[in-house]
């Protein structure tokens, strides 16, 4: 029967509301249904039955249903909120019971079937009551919001021979998890395997937290589709791979570096996110201390020698030296840098992208650059004592060289470097200044919670016992999506290299250390103090970030 005859016959409309609907439709071009509900002459739950009736459907009152947890987590948020499919229950082991509220989108349904993995039966939900059955569902999990996925393109010369289906589920999930985790500011996304499904987390400020589920039915086109993008081979699942992907959101260009590795549940995969950028910070934007401030200018303001940066992935630290570039470029330097990747665009400054699968490594470009007559070199990063060599032999024979080194303090860089081979000499003759950072998440505005100091917060940061101090605390609120943080901050330790610390060069770390703070350095610890004292930054972050010993 038709819809309409179905109303009339249960006296949910009159003949003449649906003719007035009929002339309506021919009139406007809108839905029958849509067009009652307008006027009030039916409900939404009305068209729901009389729809299940039409399709040979079940109709069930999703509200007061029982939903069984494990049917829900078949499909991601994502997925049920595109398609508006609720799984309900299982009805038999390989059977799932899934609402719907429109049967005639048999688009939606065949994407939600290959998003399943099991066989299914749907029934006809309320369209207002799936809504709100969906929202209480998620209201305690990650959230995945549905942006527009078609803001999000690969680079032209990266369309190439796409093994996966640009408009399966797989693809439109993976370009909203990667849009969300771009737009919330996040560092990288961790795709990892799970005996029943794939979860989805970002790294935003620093820590972990999980925004999406995959269907472990998707797991493999998910997987395939980001090798796709990185240029990797989709056919080995034994071996690591690693490779990149360019795209463009909403026109803006952002790199992804993309690591596969295989685990016993299938292949994990970790994206970078890289957002290529015209704007940087300023020095003084950095937040140093006066001091801190000085002695690396002075160190940056000198005509040759290194100056190096140290920290774990993702401490700033090329930030940092860009920051040092911005300072430093003008017209009568020559400046080159060698990068991997090259994360912001310095007008006046000739950067070099490396490829190593083309050749092009940081020591083949760093010996081609000072063929170039630079004045000032900026190195990425020294990985391996052949760019160690020729970065420190530049930065002896008349070259300001900025680098990077993974060390955990500054005095520690010395010894990292003799690890490559460097001698105590070279490094002592060379190095102007070490810098380490790290960065710590900023305290919220709008949730920040003030306390006084307890005795034990005060022993930590060395105040007296009746000195009063008040310390902020993390909440959480919708602005900082109950973190309770929102953006991050640098704390550093400044070691610059006087005739006492050239001395002790080749000496252990501890030594340096001691003496880099009886002549006054600010340690790293000392520097996030400042922060949490000053309400930018709470205790526990410091001891996260800095460790038990703050």
């Amino acid at each position: 029967m038709q819809l309409g005859s179905l109303l009339i016959r249960e006296s949910v409309v009159t003949s003449e509301q649906l003719e007035a609907a009929l002339s309506e439709k021919d009139a406007t071009g809108k839905r029958v249904g849509d067009i009652l509900v307008d006027h009030g002459w039916a409900t939404t739950a009305d068209l729901a039955r009389a729809l299940a009736e039409q399709w040979n459907l079940e109709f069930i009152d999703v509200l007061s249903a029982e939903i069984q947890p494990e049917a829900v987590k078949l499909l991601s948020e994502l997925v049920v909120r595109r398609y508006r499919a609720l799984p309900i229950r299982y009805l038999s082991e390989n059977v799932v019971l899934v609402a719907i509220s429109d049967p005639t989108d048999i688009l939606a349904l065949d994407n939600v079937k290959l998003a399943l993995g099991v066989d299914l039966k749907f029934c006809l939900a309320d369209p207002h009551d799936l809504e709100r059955s969906i929202d209480q569902i998620f209201s305690q999990r990650p959230s995945l919001r549905v942006v527009d996925e078609a803001s999000l393109e690969l680079e032209d010369e990266e369309r190439l021979d796409l093994a996966v289906d640009e408009s399966s589920p797989a693809v439109s999930l993976l370009n909203q998890v990667i849009i969300q985790a771009i737009q919330d500011r996040a560092s990288d996304i961790h795709f990892e395997p799970e005996d029943r499904q794939m979860i989805v987390r970002v790294r935003v400020d620093g820590v972990t937290r999980e925004l999406a589920s995959v269907p472990k039915a998707m797991q493999q086109a998910v997987v395939s589709r980001l090798k796709v993008m990185a240029k990797l081979d989709i056919a080995e699942r034994r071996l690591p791979q690693d490779g990149h992907a360019s795209v463009r959101l909403s026109g803006d260009p952002v790199d992804l570096r993309v690591a596969v590795l295989p685990t016993t549940l299938g292949e994990k995969v970790v994206v970078r996110i890289l957002q290529r950028s015209s704007t940087h910070v300023t020095l003084p934007e950095l937040g140093m201390t006066a001091q801190a401030y000085d002695h690396f200018v002075h160190s940056i303001d000198q005509p040759f020698g290194c100056v190096i940066a140290c920290g774990p992935t993702g401490a700033g630290k090329t930030t940092t030296l860009y920051a040092a570039l911005d300072w430093l470029n003008s017209r009568e330097r020559v400046i080159n840098t060698v990068e991997d990747p090259v994360e912001y665009e310095l007008a006046g400054v000739s950067q070099i992208q490396v490829n190593v699968k083309s050749g092009l490594t940081f020591a083949r470009g760093l010996r081609t650059i000072l063929r170039a007559d630079p004045d000032v070199l900026l190195v990425g990063e020294i990985r391996d004592s052949e760019t160690a060599q020729i970065a420190v032999q530049a930065a002896m024979t008349g070259h300001l060289v900025l680098t990077t080194v993974h060390a955990q303090t500054a005095a520690g860089a010395f010894a990292r470097l003799q690890d490559m081979g460097l001698a105590p000499f070279m490094l002592a003759n060379a190095i102007n200044c070490v810098i380490s950072q790290r960065l710590v998440r900023l305290l919220c505005d709008s949730c920040r919670r003030p306390a006084e100091a307890s005795e034990a917060e005060r022993a930590v940061l060395g105040l007296s016992p009746d000195t009063q101090a008040t310390l902020y605390h993390p909440t959480g609120c919708r602005a900082c999506g109950d973190s309770g943080y929102h953006g991050r901050t640098a704390i550093y330790e400044v070691l610059p290299v006087t005739s006492e610390v050239r001395k002790l060069i080749g000496q252990t770390t501890e030594e340096i250390q001691n003496e880099a703070v009886r002549a006054g350095m600010i340690t790293l610890q000392q520097d996030g103090f400042r922060l949490a004292l000053a309400g930018t930054t709470s205790l526990e972050e410091i001891r996260r970030v800095v460790g038990s010993g703050a």
